[in-house]
């Protein structure tokens, strides 16, 4: 479905309700809901949102951890897994 065919105005959405839940929540499809001409809402099934949210949290760690490696607040792998190694069989006595 190309974006045009994604973007419905709010008029639709409550004359189909239930329709637009099944599609949305069936195939995966993203609808672009608006007002007065201007868009306003995104609907999209709860998969495809924990997915997007899911996404944009690994994003922000990435982003975090470009911030840690550039203040130098890093340490080479080996040293890492070291010290979690010795952290676990510390937790298991």
């Amino acid at each position: 479905m190309s974006l045009k065919d994604s973007i419905k105005p709010i008029s639709y959405l409550k004359a189909n309700a239930a329709e637009v839940v099944r599609d949305v929540s069936e195939n995966g499809k993203t609808l672009y809901i608006t007002q007065n001409g201007e868009a306003k809402v995104v609907v999209q099934s709860i998969t495809e949102y924990e997915k997007t949210q899911n996404t944009l949290a690994m994003l922000k760690i990435l982003a975090l951890s470009e911030e840690e490696i550039k203040k130098g607040k890093h340490r080479p792998a080996e040293e890492a897994f070291a010290a979690l190694k010795k952290r676990i069989k510390k937790d298991q006595r």
